[in-house]
This record gives structure tokens, sequence and C-alpha cells, in this order.
């Protein structure tokens, strides 16, 4: 399998709504558009779900094949997931904007000094914040081994996506005071 293919959650299938096979979307994406009639994602239980409907306002969807109620009942909890190949194909970015998977690895720099690296993305509230792994020769002077900095102007210059590098301004006052 390779890095394309990688399997990546995309929602959870929530409660039922209404008798016509409808459930409650919870969505883990930030593109909804890519729940659109004919979709298919794999599933947490092997096997693949095809969308029939969705209506991003109320976020319910439904799935061919489970069009009942009664049907439907048995997605409950399911979780939906989707490669990084489909993801591109479907999700449209704005200048500047970047898919997780894409900043997850990089770099942290603060004024050319390496910080840490991207462990992961986690959204809290409104915001994104990533958690960086604290480089190892920063930690062997005595500071935490991991640091959350929020992905905004405030902290973020830029993402060079082809270096794998995230430049950044008073992020090594966040590190000390973590």
């Amino acid at each position: 399998m390779t890095k394309k293919d990688t399997l990546m959650q995309v929602a959870k299938i929530g409660r039922l709504v209404g008798l016509r096979g409808e459930l409650k979307l919870n969505i883990h994406s930030d593109f909804p558009e890519q729940f659109f009639q004919g979709a298919q994602f794999s599933t947490d239980k092997k096997f693949d779900l095809e969308v029939h409907s969705f209506n991003p306002s109320k976020k319910t969807i439904s799935f061919k094949g489970y069009l009942s109620r009664e049907d439907a009942a048995k997605l409950v909890n399911i979780n939906l997931f989707t490669t990084q190949e489909q993801s591109e194909k479907v999700c449209e970015l704005e200048d500047g904007e970047f898919f997780w998977y894409e900043v997850i690895g990089s770099v942290l720099k603060d004024d050319d000094v390496v910080l840490g690296s991207v462990e992961e993305i986690q959204r809290m509230g409104a915001e994104d914040y990533l958690l960086i792994k604290t480089d190892k020769n920063l930690v062997k002077k005595g500071f935490v081994k991991n640091f959350y900095v929020p992905y905004i102007q405030r902290y973020i210059i830029d993402f060079d996506k082809e270096n794998m590098t995230i430049n950044s301004k008073d992020t090594f006052g966040i590190l000390e005071n973590s």
C-alpha cells in the first residue's frame, strides 16, 4: 500500500434521522463537498459504502442499499475513510491551503532554529494546533518533549511543501513557556 493509498478517516456515521435511511454525519474533514451522490468510502467494518444522498445543511446522509430505517441502523457508529489520492481528486484547496497529511512530518523552524517536527494536527475550537515533537538537542537542554503551536498568522509565516518546512515566528517563546 503506497502513501497515496493510505486511508484517512473523514467522518463517523451518527444516529438515525427520519424514516428513509437518513443518518446524521459527523464530518472529520474541512471538505464536506466530498460527500456527493455516488462517492464511495471505505469503512472500519471492512466494506465500502456508496452515497445515495447528502444534505450539507443538515449534515444527513443515506447510502445505496441502506435506504430503510432498519437497514440504515446497521451503519450507526461506523467510521468512513478515503485515500489521499481520492481527497486530492475531489477536494479543491485555496491558495495557501494544505491537506493535514502534507504538513505532518514537516520541520518547524523559528528564525532558522529547528524546534522540532509536526507529529499531528488537532482541531481545538475553531483553530488547528500543530503538535510539535521537540528537537532532541533542545530536549537535552531541558525543554519539553512536545508542545503545541496554533496554526495562525501570528505564529506561522509560511509552509514550504517541497522542503517540508514551516517557517514561524515567536514559537520559540511558546516552547520556552511550555
